[in-house]
């Protein structure tokens, strides 16, 4: 499974920068309202260190890493559900993403232009979420015109469940609530994910912030501004100076290394940024290897061992019998699979195992 995220903002807060460095692309990005026309999609690969690791000692003929899908619409602005700017047409292309990168500006400068002229990210949020809020309303009054009149007059079970689900959410709109911040039930979280509602989706605030703070970024008050907004809604925060982002992207692993220790930065923003959406998402990694390939798979943590299985071909699921499991870390200090069995560490997991971040599995299956 590819983890995707729909990168979202207003016109000129480094939207288009941020997605030319991690996709290492070259869109338009232009120091103008509305550079974005058509939405950009994106694919970079999640240079899992661990990976990098097993490869190194199996040498397999390849290596595949898992990815991440990225995709930049154009800059909303104020009234853009009734038709402002470029309108909310571009938002059908997010809708089916897993998470939302909100991107905000969290510095000042003078020769690069503010939609409204002014810095203030939190109030930047507010304005996007409004729009997305209208967005969702929309498409819940669309949908609760339909099924309505069925779950008034009529005794469907259905009906009447889903109609009072859009009601909740109807009116939590409203009030200018997210979806995000309401309580459902596992049947109720189930249902919705049918309307693919934007405001439902877990958000990532990306505060692009000036290079020469990206490694003290508690010093940056309008980062620290959108810090206690994110924290009040349960929502993740991640300090990125998308023109640094930009550099880094042209450099070799050696050359990013180096840059990254004369900045004093443990890792890029867009690891940090990919690491949070992992853990927005609750998703983890498992590893099969081996002298024909390597491979990251990413998945749901909670799966099982066949649900994990069918990830890489639904045969495997259906036909699952058991894994053969052992960790990461027992690799790389035994350094062959002779002696992790040696050592009794490759263990023989059933249909109820639950795999872990860091698992390597190979799995046992009936045709």
């Amino acid at each position: 499974m590819s983890l995707t995220a729909g990168i979202v903002g207003l016109p000129n807060v480094g939207k288009s920068t941020l997605f030319n460095a991690i996709t290492n692309s070259r869109v338009e990005a232009a120091n103008y309202p509305f550079a974005t026309i058509e939405p950009n999609v994106g694919v970079v690969e999640v240079k899992d260190q661990r990976l990098i690791d097993l490869s190194e000692l199996f040498q397999p003929e390849r290596t595949i890493f898992t990815t991440f899908e990225f995709t930049d619409i154009a800059g909303l602005v104020k009234g853009a559900s009734n038709g402002e700017g470029l309108g909310n047409k571009f938002l059908a292309n997010i809708r089916e993403v897993d998470a939302i990168c909100h991107v905000v500006r969290c510095f000042e400068d003078n020769g690069i232009t503010h939609v409204y002229d002014r810095i203030d990210p939190v109030d930047d949020i507010e304005i996007i979420n409004y729009e997305l809020q209208m967005a969702d309303m929309a498409s819940c009054e669309n949908r609760i015109s339909k099924v309505e009149k069925k779950a008034l007059n009529t005794k469907d079970k259905e009906a009447i469940f889903e109609y009072e689900l859009l009601k909740k959410v109807h009116d939590a709109l409203g009030r200018n609530v997210n979806i995000r911040s309401l309580q459902f039930n596992n049947e109720e979280a189930e249902y919705l994910k049918q309307f693919h509602f934007l405001t439902a989706k877990p958000v990532i605030y990306v505060c692009n912030i000036k290079e020469d703070e990206i490694n003290e970024p508690d010093t940056n008050r309008f980062y620290l501004a959108v810090k206690e907004y994110a924290e009040k809604e349960g929502s993740q925060v991640v300090p990125i100076s998308a023109k640094i982002e930009e550099e880094l992207s042209d450099l070799s692993k050696e050359e990013k290394e180096e840059f990254l220790q004369e900045l004093d930065i443990k890792r890029s923003g867009l690891d940090e940024l990919i690491a949070k959406a992992y853990k927005t998402l609750g998703l983890e990694t498992f590893f099969t290897v081996g002298k024909d390939e390597c491979r990251g798979w990413t998945f749901k943590k909670g799966y099982t061992a066949p649900k994990c299985a069918g990830i890489i071909h639904t045969d495997f699921e259906k036909g699952f019998i058991r894994a053969e499991v052992y960790t990461y870390d027992d690799i790389m200090e035994y350094r062959s699979e002779a002696k992790l069995k040696e050592a009794g560490k490759i263990r023989l997991e059933g249909k109820d195992y639950q795999p872990k971040d860091g698992d390597i599995m190979f799995f046992r299956f009936n045709n």
